[in-house]
């Protein structure tokens, strides 16, 4: 186990930095001027002056050659510094790690809210193969992954902050601020994990070991709690893992919406003011936990399936 682990986490910094020479070059080749955007956004009466916008670049380092910005800005990461915006001039970490406590409530809630939901109704439409209980939990499944999460937010906030005024529209530090949003990022999450668990849970369902069990005398929810449900799981794991990754990529939007001060609704902020190095910053940070959350999910095979060797797999 320490060999497998020693090497994940040296693979961490390989993959680390093929994201950033990639999100780097991205961002340096997309059109627009960040210092020509600084100077109009300072006074949109007038246009900046050529003298000015090349002072500004020359200031910022964006006249420089490519690979030598980039090597500038790798060596400031490494030291633990993602540099400073170029519209307020904070400290791109700070902004991040004090944003992102809000941000990972957000993906937190959605991830709880789609297990508490999705995986009861997977198992019960597994049970119940055929009934109507069964075709109206698919239904919603592919109600769930057919809307997209700011579709959702934005009926969401019309129906039930604005016709029906039952939870505020937009704001933080309410738990009631935390229904809307949450509720919009968990749909599709809870829709791919809700059909995972039916379809684990019916291979499961025809298992030697199950019938075993059965004809032991067990009685049905020990075999199906018990025995069904751990190797059940394993698929759904992987995709509960995953999903956390992309619910806290996903929160970009929903953030926005919903006026929730997390680092997604940091980063659309930034992109549309062409702040690189706060995007830079970003996509490096969640890459980061992303990875993170990947490699959580590897550990958690091994609690689920002790017959999991880490390294090879099971004969």
């Amino acid at each position: 186990m320490r060999a497998y682990v020693a090497r994940r986490l040296l693979i961490l910094p390989a993959l680390l930095f093929g994201i950033s020479i990639i999100s780097f070059a991205l961002l340096n080749f997309a059109p627009g001027d960040p210092a020509e955007i600084i100077l109009r956004r300072q006074n949109p009466e007038e246009p900046p002056l050529p003298e000015a916008v090349r002072a500004l670049r020359q200031q910022l380092g964006l006249d420089a050659p490519l690979p030598l910005r980039y090597g500038r800005w790798l060596f400031d990461v490494l030291k633990g510094d993602l540099g400073e915006s170029y519209r307020s001039g904070t400290p791109i970490m700070s902004e991040l790690v004090k944003r992102f406590p809000a941000t990972m409530m957000l993906a937190t809630a959605a991830l709880a809210l789609s297990v508490v939901v999705s995986i009861p109704l997977g198992i019960i439409a597994a049970l119940w193969r055929g009934s109507l209980l069964d075709s109206l939990s698919r239904l919603l499944a592919l109600l769930g992954a057919a809307v997209p999460s700011y579709v959702l937010a934005l009926l969401l906030m019309l129906f039930v902050a604005v016709k029906l005024n039952w939870l505020p529209a937009i704001g933080y530090g309410s738990p009631k601020n935390l229904i809307l949003p949450a509720i919009a990022l968990a749909a599709g999450s809870s829709a791919q994990v809700m059909r995972l668990t039916r379809a684990s849970m019916l291979e499961v369902l025809q298992q030697d070991y199950m019938r075993t069990a059965r004809s032991k005398g067990l009685n049905e929810r020990t075999v199906i709690m018990v025995h069904g449900l751990k190797n059940g799981l394993l698929p759904v794991v992987t995709m509960l893992g995953i999903n956390l990754g992309h619910l806290l990529g996903g929160t970009v939007i929903v953030e926005t919406i919903f006026g929730w001060p997390g680092v997604g609704r940091y980063a659309v902020e930034s992109i549309l003011q062409r702040d690189y190095p706060v995007v830079q910053g970003f996509v490096l940070y969640m890459a980061f936990i992303f990875l993170l959350a990947n490699l959580a999910v590897d550990f958690a095979y091994r609690w689920l399936d002790p017959r999991l060797h880490f390294g090879r797999q099971p004969a």
